[in-house]
């Protein structure tokens, strides 16, 4: 999510440093960004911290809802701005993940996430009228690219880029780190991860996967599972941190976009791996509004790509379960 793209944090991946940084010449930097933190550690031979910044500052000038300068605030408010190629690539990569998903991946949710909540908006007072026609808005295949301008099929059209931006800024900022030649390198920025290489001690970076306990606080990191690599692009999606009651109905943050409804099943946190942090992202929202089984199906048949599902057991919904994507265990291993 970017801006307080995510008054959400979501939840999913904390990772653990093991070992001395002033073993190599190791740097960490930290921070906050996107409505969220960041901590970037990498070996290099001088610190990046300040290039790091503006790479990420980039991506929020691009992909941030909630900065009244972006180029998706400004589409969002009616303007037609050139587009960026950091814009472009994220786009690209959205369409591509919405027509593997049939549309459970949609950048134009946004006048339903809003409608519900969780935009930039305040909750409207929602009837199945009103649903059936935000959903008359929400249809990736209403938009394309041409001479770098967005062109709209509909007006009223909004963009909602915080399920896959978060994962592009990992790439964005890995790529930055290994153009100077940083070989070892760890990004996280609010959960979502790509790691490269060996810790200070010359380890796989462990990374933990967060177990799914409802906390809008966004300050319990009990970990459900850590595994250890040395490659990973890696993002998780949940509904334990950004959710609300209504008339005794939990409504959380995820919007299926062909329904209009915030999700109910029992599907409590996806993580996924893919060939790009930035996919990942976008997949794992995706394995959210499918559910546990429909995941499972999706990201078995998407080639380098696995998942780690929790779920509340059928038998007790204080009782979780885990399921994993063949292949699993070999995409998160070290190469």
């Amino acid at each position: 999510m970017i801006g307080a793209f995510s008054l959400v944090v979501f939840a999913g991946l904390v990772f653990l440093l093991l070992g001395n940084d002033t073993d190599k010449r190791y740097f960490h930097n930290r921070g906050a960004v996107f409505g969220t933190y960041y901590s970037v550690t990498y070996e290099g031979e001088r610190d990046l911290h300040d290039s790091i910044r503006r790479c990420m500052h980039e991506v929020d000038e691009a992909l941030s809802m909630f900065n009244a300068g972006s180029v998706v605030a400004q589409l969002n408010s009616g303007a037609d701005p050139w587009l960026p190629p950091v814009f472009e690539q994220v786009f690209a990569e959205a369409q591509q993940v919405s027509e593997l998903t049939g549309g459970a991946f949609d950048i134009t949710v946004a006048p339903l996430v809003n409608a519900w909540g969780f935009g930039f908006k305040n909750k409207q007072q929602l009837t199945d009228a009103a649903i059936d026609s935000l959903r008359s808005l929400v249809d990736y295949r209403n938009l394309r690219i041409a001479n770098h301008h967005l062109l709209k099929a509909k007006s009223g059209i909004m963009i909602d880029a915080s399920a896959i931006a978060k994962g592009f800024a990992c790439d964005h900022v890995a790529a930055l780190l290994r153009r100077h030649g940083a070989e070892n390198l760890l990004v996280d920025i609010g959960g979502e991860v790509v790691a490269r290489g060996l810790n200070s001690s010359g380890e796989p970076w462990s990374i933990g996967i967060t177990k799914p306990i409802d906390d809008t606080t966004g300050t319990v990191q009990e970990l459900q599972e850590v595994i250890r690599s040395s490659g990973v692009c890696m993002a998780s999606s949940g509904n334990y941190r950004n959710f609300y009651f209504e008339d005794g109905v939990r409504r959380s943050h995820t919007i299926d976009p062909r329904t209009g409804m915030p999700v109910s099943h029992s599907l409590l946190s996806a993580t996924v791996v893919a060939s790009s942090c930035m996919r990942a992202d976008a997949l794992a929202t995706a394995c959210m509004v499918l559910g546990t089984d429909s995941a499972l199906a999706l990201v078995s048949r998407l080639p380098d790509t696995g998942c780690y599902l929790i779920f509340a057991s059928p038998s007790s919904s204080d009782t979780l379960s885990v399921a994993t994507s063949p292949g699993w265990s070999r995409l998160i291993g070290s190469h």
